[in-house]
């Protein structure tokens, strides 16, 4: 290994300096970029896909910061079908990595610049953008209601497409992640999860309709909600992968949130008892707001080895400016 000298160390500031970066900023993150590939997710190769999730240790929290007792496991409850009659707003995020497809939870969400014309996805940042060292994943769609009917594995694998993705396939043509995602996230450990959240904005080639107004509903989301102290119980939706879940099916947990602490000097996570596993990543945890109407308020992060917890972030002020950035693209593309 070489050791740079403080001769080299001024270059770079100086080359830093000339690019218009100063030496403490963060790196800049490339511009998202997801060109369609028209006939790529077909309804077999969304089968194929898998959760892209690792799982936290078990006790992770424990002696950092602010952490309740890890709370009792919460059995996940099958969703009713037909799922555009009860939880349109829920789907599956289809994207590749370097190991293959793979598949996260996303929610339809408002746009407050676009009233009943949304076609904003709110999911998890590690469902997008690879965090620390990496980039942006490729080919990502979002599939509302995915497998309408919640077949099992051998009536999906004869549906026709229209069944397994009865709103279309929405391919996303502009995102954002949070910039402690892009420095922090990890794979595993937990890395940046106080910050693993991501908005994105997606089209269906050929359809001039938004994706609020193709499903007909879209979710409020509420910035700023109470802490996990001052919150009621909260319900997590999403499409759990990983055995003895198959990731061709809804599914939700409801529980009263407690608190987990990753780092002590960083934001803490809700966390609630869910027997969810990974592929539900991404999926919105919805409370009730102050008009009594249920509103999104975080999404799953991370969940530990064994299934028995799910936690997500705090919805605040920088969560609330990013997705007024990607609105505000929506209007230029």
């Amino acid at each position: 290994m070489t050791r740079r000298t403080p001769i080299a160390a001024c270059v770079t500031a100086l080359l830093l300096v000339l690019a218009g970066a100063a030496c403490d900023s963060p790196p800049r993150l490339p511009a998202f970029s997801n060109p369609v590939v028209a006939g790529l997710w077909t309804a077999q190769r969304m089968s194929e896909a898998r959760a892209a999730d690792t799982a936290v240790p078990n006790g992770i929290g424990e002696d950092a910061g602010t952490t309740d007792p890890e709370p009792d496991p919460v059995p996940a409850t099958a969703e009713k079908v037909a799922y555009h009659d009860n939880a349109a707003v829920i789907g599956k995020i289809f994207f590749d990595t370097p190991d293959g497809p793979s598949v996260c939870s996303g929610t339809a969400v408002e746009d407050p610049a676009r009233p009943g014309r949304s076609g904003l996805v709110w999911t998890a940042g590690h469902c997008v953008h690879a965090g620390a060292g990496g980039g942006w994943f490729r080919n990502i769609v979002f599939v509302p209601s995915y497998n309408d009917l919640g077949l099992d594995a051998a009536a999906r694998q004869a549906a026709d497409e229209d069944r397994i993705a009865p709103f279309g396939i929405w391919w996303a043509d502009s995102a954002e992640v949070a910039p402690e995602w892009v420095a922090e996230g990890a794979p595993s450990g937990g890395g940046g999860s106080p910050f693993d959240y991501a908005v994105m904005h997606v089209r269906r080639q050929g359809l001039p309709a938004s994706l609020q107004e193709t499903i007909g509903q879209a979710a409020p989301v509420w910035f700023g909600a109470p802490s996990a102290t001052r919150i009621g119980d909260m319900a997590v939706w999403g499409y759990p992968a990983e055995s003895p879940f198959d990731g061709e099916r809804m599914f939700s947990c409801q529980d009263r949130p407690g608190r987990l602490s990753i780092l002590s000097d960083q934001p803490v996570l809700y966390r609630i008892g869910c027997t969810m596993t990974g592929g539900s990543s991404g999926g919105g945890w919805f409370a009730r707001g102050p008009n009594g109407a249920l509103a999104l308020v975080s999404n799953t992060s991370i969940g530990p080895a064994d299934s028995t917890w799910l936690a997500g972030p705090r919805l605040g002020e920088p969560a609330k400016e990013l997705y007024e950035r990607v609105s505000d693209k929506a209007g230029s593309l």
